[in-house]
């Protein structure tokens, strides 16, 4: 038994650094299917109740190609929008914030005692027709990646909504072994996942909304695309929030003329996203979601460093569906306990 056990140790010590470099190198595939779920799981409700009226299943699916097609077309016409109000701005705003990184730029490269400008300016330090060549590829792969992903989500959201893809059936086949038992489970996962994506989506949208209404409050240009950035980036736990704050601060540096303004205006977008992420997400997201700091550190830097942006994305709800599974087993409870 001793020697069973042994084996078995080793084995697992042996197959999980295979698994996640598999995650890795398959990430074309994996990072799709995992998105795709919990796009699907925001439908299902609905078309599970549109099935109780009698309505056919392509009429369903038909509805969610329109409902997703105008969230798109919404989201386009905010990013114009955004796009439009940049485009808008003066040179002499641009020469202004020109000046004012520069200055700080070069107080902190006397600070640490290097020289990384020499001499130039800060946007000419960077906009080199040699670096933008540089940058022009891997920005064009990046759009490619990113669009066949899109594609290969959709192409999964539709197969899992018209129950091509069954994650019930594959869990009672593969992992819990009894109907009943994987009937709860997969109806607590979407139960638990489904009430972490709306939270999250009004969080965010509302901290969006804070941040844009105090740039405009304060003055600060661009508070339409401010509002959409901080949005966004609010979707990577406890990173986004910083970050939004940071670039906000730096960029308010730019505008504010007075130390006590440009205070004020620090703290009322770090109040937004106290209040927002730090309050009422928790308040919202209850007792189910209870992950410790740690963990979700950990997370963060595991799924950022397999899968990038979608890992830090997708991180916290993979971790909560891990949560849920471990909790189905005795031997596996102590490991959910400590992820709580």
């Amino acid at each position: 038994m001793n020697d069973r056990k042994t084996t078995n140790l080793l084995l697992l010590i042996l197959v999980v650094p295979l698994f996640f470099y598999l995650l890795k190198t398959l990430s074309f595939i994996f990072i799709p299917l995992i998105a795709s779920m919990f796009i699907a799981l925001l439908f299902l409700p609905m078309m599970r109740w549109l099935k109780k009226k009698g309505s056919p299943k392509v009429l369903s699916l038909i509805l969610v190609v329109v409902i997703s097609g105008i969230f798109i077309k919404l989201s386009g016409e905010l990013i114009q929008l955004s796009s439009k109000e940049i485009l808008s701005a003066d040179n002499a705003f641009f020469d202004k914030m020109q000046e004012k990184l520069t200055t700080l730029i070069l107080s902190f490269e006397q600070f640490l005692g290097i020289d990384f400008l020499q001499g130039e300016t800060l946007l000419g330090s960077f906009v080199k027709k040699e670096n933008i060549v540089k940058s022009l590829v891997p920005t064009l792969g990046f759009v490619s990646s990113t669009l066949t992903m899109s594609l290969s989500t959709a192409f999964f959201v539709i197969l899992l909504l018209a129950g091509s893809i069954d994650i019930q059936k594959i869990l009672n086949n593969t992992i819990l072994k009894q109907r009943v038992s994987s009937i709860k489970t997969f109806m607590k996962i979407e139960k638990d996942l489904l009430k972490f994506v709306k939270v999250k989506f009004f969080i965010s949208l509302f901290t969006g909304l804070g941040i844009g209404i105090m740039c405009w409050a304060f003055g600060v240009s661009f508070p339409i695309f401010w509002g959409l950035f901080a949005f966004a980036i609010n979707f990577l736990q406890m990173v986004g929030s910083v970050i939004s704050v940071v670039l906000l601060s730096i960029f308010s540096f730019v505008e504010l003329e007075t130390t006590s303004m440009l205070l004020f205006f620090i703290l009322s977008i770090s109040s937004v996203q106290v209040l927002f992420g730090g309050i009422l997400e928790p308040i919202f997201m209850g007792k189910s979601f209870s992950i410790n700091v740690v963990t979700i550190l950990i997370m963060l830097m595991l799924w950022g460093y397999i899968w990038g942006i979608p890992g830090l994305i997708m991180s916290i709800p993979i971790t909560v569906f891990l949560k849920i599974m471990l909790e189905r087993f005795p031997k596996t409870k102590v490991i959910a306990d400590l992820i709580s």
